[in-house]
C-alpha cells in the first residue's frame, strides 16, 4: 500500500506544489508517517491552520508540501485552508481515487471506476489498460478499452467481437464471464446495437451471432433484415480473418442449422448464390446443382469456368477446390468432344491432328479424373463421372482408335512424315547442338505421353527466364519401354533380341539399363556421354552436378514414375496421380540442371499410354489369343514371335516395316483392344498403335539471361461520377490484357481508405487471371460496402486503393488508387 501511495503522490507533485491528504477513515496515519518523498516537506493539519498557511505561502513559497489531516475534510465555511486547497491538489485515499491516480485518469472518470470496480481490482487488468490509454480518451473509449482487456483483444469493437465469438466457438466463456463480472455487458450490447443494429429482448453472444448471419444472408438474398450495412462489413472481415476463421466456421455451421439454411437453399437457383460464402452449405448447393447442370447440358463450359473463377474468392473454396476443378474440366471435355471432328486423311494426318487438338481431350479427361479422385466424393460426382467415362471410352477413345486403325492398316511402313520418327531423335534433335559445340541434356520420362508434355510446356513457360517449344514425334512400334528407350539413343541399327526378353539391341549391343546406355553414348561421343537415373542426379550436390555436366557433351537422364506406377496391377489406378507428380519432378529436375549451368535441354518419352479409369468390359479384350510357330514375348498390347498366324483381330508387322533389323514379327491388337495377361492390370496399357501410345512429346527448353515474366496490368475505370453519395460504391476493374504463360496473374486487395489510411469499407481479395482476348470479358465488377467509419470522412477526399502483397511477406504496397469525394447524407443505417 505504501508503495502505491508513494507512486500516486509523486505523480501529484509533478503537477502541484502543495497536496492535501484527508485520512477520512483514520486508517492511514502509519502510511503518512512512513512515506518519504524527495524535496517534499510533510506537515500535519491539527488546529494550526493559520501557522501552516503562513509557512507554505510566505516562509517557503517554492517548497513542496504534503499537508495531512486525520479525519474528514472540514465543511467549506470552517475550512481556513480552502483557498490554498482549491489552488493546489488533493490526494484522495479512497480506492477509486487511488485507481484513477495510478492510471493518471482525472476524477471525471470516478463514476466509471465505481461502476466497474471489479475490473480495477486486478493489477494485471490495470496494467493492460494503461498501455492503451490516451490523454484525450472519452468515457466511451475508456469502456471500450476495458472491454478489450476483458476479452483479450485489440481495443477496437470488431476485434472485441471477433475474439469473444472465437471463444464462444471454442466453448470458452472466460472472456464473456469477465465482461459480465466487470459490469461491462450492458455497454457491450449498447455498442453492438450502435455499430451493427443488433436488436434484442434477451441479449447474448449466441443470439447476436444468429442475428448477424440471418441479417447478412437476408441482405444478399433480398430477404428482410434488421442489422446495418456495418454488420455485413464485419461478417466479411471476420470470415476472411486468418486468426478467427476457425470460429467463423464453427458458428456458421451452428447458425446454418438454427436458421434452416439448407431448406432455404433448396428453393434457390444456384446462379443467384455465386457471390455468397457465409455458409459451407452454399458451396455444397452450388456444386450439387453445377454437376446436374453439366450432366444435363444446360450450361456451357464458359459459364462453368466463370462461376468456378468467382467461387475461387470464397471462404470455402480450398476445401472444395478439387470438386470445382473436376466440374470445370468435365464441362470442357464434354463441350470440346461435342465440337470435335475425329476424321483424318492418312496416318500422318491423324498424328498431326492429334498433336494439334485431339490430345486436349485426353488431357481434360486426365485432369477431370484426377480431381474427382482427389475430392473423395465419388457419389456426388457419380452421374458426371459416368457420362465422362462413357463419352471418353465410346465416343472418343474407341472412335478415334478405329478411325486411326484404318490408316495403320493401309500403310506399308510405320511412318508419319513429316512427323519425326523416334529412331532419328539423336540425329534430328541432339546432333545440331553438338555441331555448334554446345552441350545438351536429354530428360526421358517413361510413359510421359504427348498431352502431359503439353502441360509441362505450359508450366515451363510460366517460369521466369525459361522458354520452351513442343513438337510431336512418332514412337517406335511396339510402343514399349525397351524399344522406345533404345530408339532415343544414337543408333545405326535397332533390333529386338531373338529371345524371350523383349530387349532391344542398339548396333548389336544391349540397351538395357543405364550402364549399357552409357556405353552406347560414349561409343558415339568419344567418351563424352553419360546415362544417369533422375533420382541419382537429384541427390548430387551443386559441385558434383556441375562436374557431371562439364565432363559430358551429352547427358541422358532417365525418369520413371508414370510407367512404374501404371504398369503394376495394384497401382495402375494411380497413373494420373503419378502424372501430376511427374510434372513436379521434371520442373525441379530442369531447375537443378540449369542451376548447374545446363542451358540446352530436351525432354521426351519412350512411349505414351492408354488409360481408362473404370474397370473394362469384356468387349475391350480380344476374344482370340495370338497364335504362331513361336511366341517369344507377350504383353497386353503386342506380341513378338516368329511365324505368327494372321488374324483379323491383329495387325501384323515385319521388322522391316517397323524400321528394325532382324526377322522378328510383331502383332498389335487393332484399335484399343487388349490381350489378357495373367497377373497384369488392364486399365493402363501401352505397346499398341493408338495415337495416345505412339505420339510422344519432344520439348526444347532454354534458359534466358534476362527476366521475361511480368504480371498483368489492372486499371480502375472511372465511372460517371467521382462522388460517393450512398452507402456503397460499385466499381469496374479492368485487366488490360489476357494472362499468358509469360504475363502472369496478379493478386490484389481492394478497399476504400481515408487520407489517414483507415479502411472504411469491406476489403476484397481479387485474382486477375482472365485469359480471354475479348476486352469486355476482362472487366470485373466489384461492390464496396461502406462502414460506419465512413461517416467521419464526409466532405473529405477518400481513395479506392488496390494493394499488392510483397512477395514472401505479409506486407502490402499500393499498386494503384483513384480518389473520390465523400458527399453523403448519413443515417444510422444504410439504405440497401
Amino acid at each position: 500500500m505504501s508503495n502505491r501511495i508513494s507512486q500516486a503522490l509523486t505523480k501529484l507533485f509533478d503537477r502541484h506544489r502543495i497536496v492535501f491528504w484527508y485520512d477520512t477513515k483514520h486508517e492511514l496515519r502509519s502510511d503518512f508517517e512512513s512515506v518519504s518523498l524527495p524535496d517534499v516537506e510533510k506537515l500535519e493539519i491539527a488546529n494550526n491552520q493559520y501557522g501552516l498557511k503562513y509557512r507554505v505561502l510566505r516562509e517557503a513559497p517554492t517548497q513542496k508540501f504534503l499537508l495531512y489531516k486525520e479525519g474528514p475534510q472540514p465543511a467549506e465555511l470552517d475550512n481556513w485552508l480552502l483557498d490554498v486547497q482549491l489552488a493546489h491538489g488533493e490526494f484522495r485515499t479512497d480506492q477509486v481515487a487511488i485507481w484513477l491516480s495510478e492510471l493518471e485518469l482525472g476524477l471525471e472518470f470516478s463514476e466509471i471506476a465505481q461502476a466497474h470496480a471489479e475490473f480495477f481490482q486486478a493489477e494485471k487488468r490495470k496494467d493492460a489498460l494503461k498501455k492503451w490509454l490516451k490523454p484525450d480518451d472519452t468515457a466511451g473509449q475508456l469502456r471500450l478499452k476495458m472491454l478489450a482487456v476483458c476479452a483479450g483483444s485489440e481495443p477496437r469493437m470488431d476485434s472485441v467481437v471477433e475474439t469473444l465469438l472465437q471463444q464462444l466457438a471454442d466453448d470458452r466463456v472466460d472472456g464473456m464471464r469477465l465482461v459480465e463480472r466487470c459490469g461491462l455487458d450492458t455497454f457491450l450490447w449498447e455498442q453492438l446495437t450502435r455499430f451493427y443494429g443488433y436488436e434484442f429482448t434477451e441479449p447474448g453472444l449466441r443470439d447476436f451471432v444468429i442475428a448477424l448471419f440471418k441479417s447478412c444472408y437476408a441482405m444478399s438474398t433480398d430477404g428482410e433484415f434488421k442489422m446495418t450495412g456495418d454488420a455485413l462489413v464485419f461478417l466479411k472481415r471476420w470470415k476472411d480473418s486468418r486468426q478467427f476463421e476457425s470460429g467463423f466456421e464453427v458458428l456458421s455451421a451452428e447458425c446454418a442449422d438454427v436458421l434452416g439454411i439448407e431448406q432455404d437453399l433448396g428453393k434457390r437457383d444456384f446462379r443467384n448464390l455465386i457471390e455468397l460464402d457465409y455458409f459451407r452449405l452454399i458451396d455444397q448447393k452450388i456444386i450439387s446443382d453445377l454437376v446436374r447442370a453439366v450432366v444435363e447440358r444446360t450450361v456451357t463450359s464458359g459459364d462453368v469456368a466463370l462461376w468456378v473463377r468467382q467461387r475461387r474468392q470464397g471462404h470455402w473454396y480450398e476445401e472444395f477446390r478439387d470438386l470445382y476443378e473436376a466440374i470445370e474440366f468435365g464441362a470442357r471435355f464434354i463441350q470440346m468432344l461435342g465440337e470435335a471432328n475425329l476424321t483424318m486423311d492418312s496416318l500422318a494426318d491423324g498424328v498431326q491432328r492429334y498433336s494439334r487438338a485431339w490430345f486436349q481431350l485426353d488431357q481434360l479427361y486426365r485432369k477431370f479424373t484426377y480431381h474427382v479422385r482427389l475430392s473423395g466424393q465419388p457419389s456426388l460426382m457419380g452421374a458426371l463421372s459416368e457420362q465422362v467415362e462413357n463419352l471418353y471410352s465410346n465416343s472418343y477413345l474407341l472412335k478415334l482408335g478405329d478411325a486411326f486403325q484404318i490408316h495403320v492398316d493401309s500403310s506399308a511402313r510405320w511412318e508419319a512424315y513429316p512427323v519425326v520418327q523416334q529412331n532419328t531423335f539423336f540425329e534430328h534433335w541432339v546432333r545440331p547442338f553438338l555441331r555448334k559445340d554446345k552441350r545438351v541434356c536429354v530428360i526421358i520420362s517413361d510413359a510421359m505421353r504427348y498431352e502431359i508434355g503439353d502441360e509441362l510446356l505450359s508450366l515451363i513457360r510460366q517460369e521466369d527466364r525459361y522458354s520452351a517449344e513442343l513438337e510431336p514425334a512418332l514412337s517406335m512400334l511396339p510402343s514399349y519401354t525397351q524399344l522406345g528407350m533404345a530408339a532415343l539413343l544414337p543408333n545405326k541399327t535397332l533390333a529386338i533380341a531373338d529371345n524371350d526378353t523383349g530387349t532391344t539391341l542398339v548396333d548389336g549391343q544391349s540397351s538395357q539399363g543405364t550402364a549399357n546406355r552409357t556405353k552406347i553414348l560414349q561409343a558415339a561421343l568419344e567418351g563424352r556421354g553419360k546415362a544417369i537415373r533422375a533420382e541419382e542426379f537429384m541427390q548430387l550436390n551443386r559441385d558434383d552436378s556441375r562436374d557431371v555436366l562439364k565432363g559430358n557433351d551429352v547427358l541422358y537422364i532417365y525418369h520413371n514414375r508414370i510407367d512404374h506406377t501404371g504398369d503394376k496391377m495394384h497401382s495402375e489406378g494411380q497413373a494420373f496421380e503419378a502424372a501430376e507428380q511427374t510434372l513436379d519432378d521434371l520442373i525441379r529436375l530442369i531447375k537443378k540442371l540449369t542451376a548447374a549451368n545446363a542451358n540446352n535441354l530436351l525432354v521426351t518419352a519412350d512411349h505414351g499410354f492408354i488409360y481408362q479409369n473404370r474397370e473394362l468390359d469384356e468387349s475391350d479384350f480380344l476374344s482370340v489369343p495370338a497364335n504362331g510357330d513361336t511366341i517369344l514375348y507377350r504383353d497386353r498390347r503386342f506380341v513378338l514371335g516368329k511365324g505368327l498366324a494372321p488374324s483379323p483381330a491383329f495387325h501384323h508387322f515385319s521388322s522391316e516395316q517397323l524400321g528394325l533389323d532382324g526377322d522378328m514379327e510383331v502383332q498389335v491388337p487393332k484399335s484399343i483392344n487388349r490381350l489378357r495377361l495373367k497377373g497384369s492390370g488392364s486399365r493402363f496399357v501401352h505397346g499398341g498403335a493408338s495415337l495416345q501410345e505412339v505420339v510422344i512429346p519432344v520439348l526444347k527448353v532454354n534458359k534466358k539471361r534476362q527476366s521475361d515474366v511480368s504480371a498483368v496490368e489492372v486499371d480502375i475505370l472511372r465511372g460517371a461520377s467521382s462522388v460517393i453519395t450512398s452507402g456503397q460504391l460499385a466499381v469496374t476493374l479492368y485487366q488490360s490484357g489476357p494472362v499468358t504463360e509469360k504475363i502472369q496473374p496478379r493478386l490484389l486487395r481492394a478497399g476504400i481508405y481515408t487520407e489517414a489510411g483507415e479502411l472504411i469499407s469491406d476489403s476484397h481479395e481479387l485474382v486477375f487471371d482472365l485469359t480471354s482476348e475479348n476486352p469486355r470479358e476482362r472487366e470485373l465488377q466489384v461492390r464496396f460496402l461502406l462502414s460506419r467509419k465512413a461517416d467521419e470522412a464526409n466532405g473529405q477526399e477518400v481513395s479506392l486503393r488496390l494493394d499488392e502483397q510483397h512477395a514472401g511477406t505479409s506486407h502490402y504496397k499500393e499498386y494503384k488508387s483513384l480518389n473520390y469525394m465523400m458527399r453523403r447524407s448519413f443515417t444510422s443505417d444504410f439504405d440497401f
